[in-house]
């Protein structure tokens, strides 16, 4: 059995990063795509301060068909590249996958076990399909004795009908449901947290992005 209990009202403590097939065949099919790529540049750019480094899982869905995971965010995934980040390598996993969750075999065996006395996940997910890859992963964490926070401006789908029923749906199952913002707060939780100032940094710069980000995504 799991050494400790999480619930919704739990605050942050072991939080990693999962960006689910935010890839270049579906640039142009996915409902407000470009909010999915600021929402992730904001988080991955905001989680990448020191000391936070936040660890982060990504998947592409058969890539060999539909394509890499978006140019846009390799600088902030692949630092080591881009000198001018300033952060260590943070991606523990880069899988491609058929399986539509996140938490193939592979990945799996990557993952903490709560079960065997191993502290959770706070996994914070974004990326597509919210009704299909993003609602299967969120199902598969939390039956493992994770947590889950599914970011409302970083999670999308072809229809957007389908976004409110999934979110819904993840809400019930045991799921928090918030904002890019609200959860890089949480994770700092004080002013005088040493990332405060890199992470409030990040939230001034993206604010306008964010707040189209939020007029498209937020109303569910």
């Amino acid at each position: 059995m799991a050494t400790q209990t999480l619930t919704r009202a739990t605050r942050i403590r072991n939080p990693a990063l999962f960006i689910c097939d935010i890839q270049e065949k579906f640039r142009h099919v996915i409902h407000e795509f470009p909010r999915i790529i600021t929402t992730t540049t904001k988080l991955l750019r905001a989680t990448g301060t020191a000391p936070l480094n936040t660890p982060i899982y990504i998947t592409t869905q058969n890539k060999s068909k539909l394509g890499d995971t978006v140019p846009e965010l390799h600088a902030y995934l692949y630092p080591e590249t881009n000198a001018q980040t300033g952060t260590s390598p943070r991606v523990l996993a880069n899988i491609d996958k058929t399986l539509f969750s996140m938490i193939t075999p592979e990945l799996a065996k990557l993952l903490p076990d709560p079960n065997a006395g191993e502290t959770p996940l706070d996994a914070i997910i974004v990326g597509i399909e919210t009704h299909i890859c993003v609602t299967q992963t969120t199902l598969d964490l939390l039956s493992r004795g994770h947590r889950v926070y599914v970011v409302v401006d970083g999670v999308s789908s072809v229809h957007a009908e389908e976004r409110g029923v999934a979110l819904a749906r993840l809400r019930d199952a045991g799921a928090i449901v918030t904002t890019s913002e609200s959860l890089l707060f949480e994770m700092v939780g004080d002013a005088r947290h040493e990332a405060f100032r890199g992470v409030s940094g990040v939230v001034k710069e993206m604010k306008e992005e964010t707040r189209g980000a939020l007029e498209a995504l937020a109303r569910i």
